[in-house]
């Protein structure tokens, strides 16, 4: 191909990572060039991955600080133009670089979520109460200071914390009475000092950049995500996952295990939750993009927001997704969406007989489970695979190795991830035998702590 009608794919990839190989991948297998726009790798990283990188595109550029800014996308944009690349669209997985993600697809023409709705979705203290004016939230929410920390405190209802533009589970955790500003102190110091999550969790709304916390009424109930592709002002929803596990600490939320379509929703519940979730979309405006609804279900109060993230779900989503499709997974689906936008109407149809119908009724007659495995503490001495399980996974990924050694954090450390397929009419049965067996999919053993017996 030459320079001059060379045709691609602009990806933003956070200090390197970010999904980089399976988007890759996708725009490999559409005939695309790849286009990658990645900043600076944390040191340990640094050596090998911009040559990682290099060996999966077309052309790459990596900048010296460790967070893109929109004068990044536009010089190289200006740089993909000048060297005669049609740049078809733009993607990123990385919640933090959303705005970035509309401001080049703005310039490219491409339809998509614009910035200020990118940024918009990012603050969740806004969204919960404007969503509870619309009557679509049951909870609201404040700024969480020393002041409204007490009054908290001294009432008699549940509160939930949370970074008012959160990634992850970072800083997220049911209220109690001991719960300190001194906690919350600790939590913006270390988010401040994380590589990663720094620029998603802090606000420089005030000056210098901090982390803002927020408190809102606790939202119960069973807990899904939906996972919605808007087409033209028309939100498709292509799966919806229970989270059949969930473990709430004192500075995380973790999820621990999901299953594709719900087992513990009816019919018409579900139904109730996508017209919910249509309502939501026409109350902002989200015409276009890829979301991760996470929600909550009681039978007494319906379907209530936990928070909106313009994105692919990360873990396992997408390959359930494909699992459940039978081979089209959402960061594949996300980027056909980009690449039709302009003319979606081919697409639109191709979606619509992956997406749940009206009444409730899932697309496919497959089922997903995947269980998430989350590091403790210290040093590794053993990780592997378990083969002694009733059911073969379609897709197993370990993170971490014998010998890595895991500090303590206030966000998750993902050590692996495991996925199923069955049928959906077997499911149940099948539930049955692998949920209990499926905590024990990754073997794990941990060194003994200085000072303790090796037992």
């Amino acid at each position: 191909m030459s320079m001059e009608n060379a045709r691609g794919v602009l990806l933003l990839s956070h200090v390197g990572f970010s999904f980089m190989e399976d988007l890759a991948s996708a725009v490999t297998a559409r005939g695309l060039e790849i286009y990658v726009l990645s900043s600076l790798p944390e040191e340990e990283h640094r050596a090998a991955r911009p040559g990682q990188l290099a060996d999966l595109a077309d052309d790459v550029r990596v900048t010296a600080a460790h967070v893109l800014t929109p004068d990044d996308v536009e010089s190289y944009l200006d740089h993909l133009h000048r060297t005669g690349r049609d740049v078809a669209c733009c993607l990123t997985v990385w919640e933090g670089y959303r705005p970035l993600m509309a401001l080049a697809n703005a310039r490219l023409g491409v339809p998509d979520l614009d910035e200020k709705q990118a940024l918009a979705l990012r603050d969740k203290l806004t969204l919960r109460n404007r969503l509870a004016d619309a009557g679509l939230s049951n909870a609201r929410a404040r700024a969480l200071t020393p002041d409204t920390l007490a009054a908290h405190q001294r009432g008699d209802g549940r509160y939930f914390v949370k970074p008012v533009s959160g990634i992850a589970s970072f800083g997220t955790f049911p209220l109690t009475p001991d719960t300190t500003w001194t906690d919350l102190e600790a939590l913006a110091a270390e988010a401040r000092a994380d590589t990663v999550y720094a620029s998603a969790l802090t606000s420089a709304e005030h000056g210098t950049p901090d982390v803002r916390f927020l408190v809102e009424d606790y939202v119960p109930g069973r807990e899904c995500s939906f996972e919605v592709l808007a087409v033209d002002g028309v939100p498709h929803v292509v799966a919806v996952h229970e989270k059949c596990e969930v473990t709430e600490t004192a500075g995380a939320v973790l999820e621990n295990a999901c299953v594709s379509p719900p087992v513990g929703l009816t019919t018409g519940q579900i139904a109730d939750g996508l017209t919910w979730v249509r309502r939501v979309f026409d109350l902002l405006g989200l015409d276009w993009g890829c979301f991760h609804i996470e929600a909550r279900h009681t039978p007494e109060h319906g379907w209530d927001l936990i928070e909106v993230n313009p994105r692919v779900g990360g873990s396992l989503i997408s390959p359930s997704v494909a699992e459940l499709t039978g081979g089209t997974g959402l960061l594949a689906l996300w980027l056909d969406l980009l690449l039709a936008a302009r003319r979606p109407a081919h697409f639109t149809r191709f979606l619509a007989g992956l997406s749940y119908t009206a009444d409730g009724t899932p697309p496919s007659p497959n089922a997903t489970y995947f269980r998430v495995f989350f590091a403790d503490p210290g040093t590794l001495r053993h990780v592997a695979p378990n083969d002694r399980l009733p059911l073969a996974p379609v897709l197993t990924q370990i993170f971490l190795h014998a010998g890595d050694v895991v500090a303590h954090s206030a966000r998750e450390v993902f050590l692996g991830q495991v996925l199923w397929r069955m049928d959906l009419a077997d499911r149940d049965d099948v539930l049955a035998r692998l949920v209990p067996a499926s905590a024990h999919a990754i073997e794990t053993a941990y060194e003994p702590a200085p000072g303790t017996e090796q037992r």
